[in-house]
């Protein structure tokens, strides 16, 4: 009996842990994609600015209000616009963003293909 009270008691306490640890991952996901204002390159997750420190319990504090991560990163877009995120959706704003790398891409193969293929 005495067995089964402590197997209870650990799981108890392994399930609090793994609730808490998740929380944490979350929180963390969300501030590795957002960009520290102040160091210029840095996401909020690795700096220690003031400023990243206090966007780090503005996000504690919107996960205990029960937002989504969708809607967090909607809230800093609302509020520093979409440079605020590592991460941009796809908008009007963004479209060269997203898709000048495939160009490049075509681009570049249509040179080689021309270069090398077609000089035979």
């Amino acid at each position: 009996m005495k067995i089964f009270k402590n197997f209870i008691i650990i799981l108890i306490l392994l399930t609090f842990n793994n609730l808490h640890a998740n929380e944490n991952n979350e929180r963390n996901e969300i501030t590795k994609n957002l960009r520290c204002l102040i160091c210029q390159g840095q996401s909020v997750y690795d700096s220690d600015s003031d400023f990243a420190n206090s966007m780090k319990i503005l996000v504690d504090k919107k996960l205990d209000e029960g937002l989504t991560k969708k809607e967090i990163y909607i809230y800093f877009k609302e509020k520093y616009g979409d440079w605020i995120l590592y991460d941009p959706g796809l908008n009007k704003n963004t479209y060269l963003l997203w898709l000048l790398p495939i160009f490049i891409f075509l681009f570049g193969g249509a040179i080689i293909i021309k270069s090398f293929i077609l000089k035979k």
